[in-house]
């Protein structure tokens, strides 16, 4: 009978373990799916499956094969080639946000500083998430080193040179207005910022830029509301601080 029952207990014992098993990291969870073969093909190419493979955490906003479908045709063959490596770390880690950022955390935020250095938007829309203008089609899928979320389509972040014209247009304006607002001319200062604001948007569009975009006409909209320009300025000028410090 004993001999009887530590056979059944060591049984259980090593069932336990087995269903105690770790769960798969990113990169295999991924290439399990079999739906991400493009993004896997790209991982490898851009020399990051030992980051993805790391402890992490890391929340991924992984686009489907379908979703690399859609860019114009060429742009993947492109990308995976060795002398456009640098680009394509570029996109790829921006669909990485450091730590575990669940759908639910995520509708409450505005937006994420990915590990590419660049923000992402996120939006609610209706039961799932639009991170910039990609859909959130499965979330939370976990895994041993952070959480996956499956969008429609490929995140592009905004190219260097056009987010550095944008800075360069915002520190100007600020360099310009902080000495005219301190003198008491405070609706020169907010005319001057509210220019390159409207500036920012003529050069910086939505799909380019989208942080940048979306912090700067929410500010003009919310200025122009104002009749005091002391308050006009200063919508502004909180505006063109969280852009730069989106992109630092």
């Amino acid at each position: 009978m004993k001999k009887t029952i530590v056979i059944v207990s060591s049984i259980l014992m090593f069932a336990s373990v087995l269903t105690a098993a770790p769960k798969k990291d990113i990169v295999d969870t991924a290439v399990e799916a079999g739906s991400f073969k493009t993004l896997v093909a790209a991982v490898k190419a851009a020399g990051l499956v030992d980051t993805l493979k790391s402890e992490g955490p890391f929340t991924v906003f992984a686009p489907t094969d379908d979703a690399f479908a859609k860019l114009p045709k060429g742009t993947v063959e492109t990308l995976l080639k060795p002398e456009n490596k640098q680009k394509l770390v570029d996109i790829l880690t921006y669909h990485v946000v450091p730590g575990k950022v669940k759908a639910k955390k995520a509708a409450k935020l505005d937006s994420a500083k990915t590990v590419n250095g660049s923000e992402i938007t996120i939006k609610p829309s209706g039961k799932t998430l639009m991170i910039n203008k990609s859909k959130v089609v499965k979330a939370d899928i976990k895994t041993s080193n952070g959480i996956i979320h499956v969008i429609d389509a490929v995140l592009l972040p905004a190219p260097k040179k056009v987010a550095g014209n944008t800075n360069h247009i915002i520190k100007q304006a600020i360099h310009k207005g902080v000495p005219m607002f301190n003198s008491g001319h405070h609706a020169q200062a907010a005319v001057l910022y509210m220019k390159a604001g409207k500036d920012v948007l003529g050069q910086c569009s939505s799909s380019a830029c989208p942080v940048a975009s979306k912090t700067i006409r929410t500010a003009l909209h919310k200025a122009a509301a104002e009749h005091c320009p002391t308050s006009q300025a200063w919508i502004m000028r909180r505006a063109f601080d969280h852009v730069l410090a989106s992109t630092n």
